[in-house]
């Protein structure tokens, strides 16, 4: 229980890695743009290859999201402070 846990913990830690350099990228784009979409999007297969390669099932799809939002607002709120 505890190892799955960990890896559950991991696997967020990574979604949320991964997702900085998408949100540093997303802050200066227009909104709604291709750009800004693909930016947004692009590292969901990513998430999902992992996901299934670790034999987690859909219901830790929530707490990925969770982990890949918080890397996009802080990939852009990085973006943001050096604009500043």
């Amino acid at each position: 229980m505890e190892k799955i846990l960990l890896t559950l913990f991991i696997l967020t830690l990574i979604a949320l890695i991964l997702n900085l350099p998408f949100g540093y990228l997303r802050s200066t784009e227009k909104k709604f743009s291709l750009k800004w979409f693909l930016y947004i999007h692009i590292p969901i297969p990513v998430i999902i290859l992992i996901r299934t390669w670790l034999e987690f099932n859909y219901k830790v799809i929530p707490l990925l999201i969770i982990g890949s939002m918080a890397g996009q607002l802080l990939g852009g709120y990085f973006n943001k402070e050096k604009l500043s």
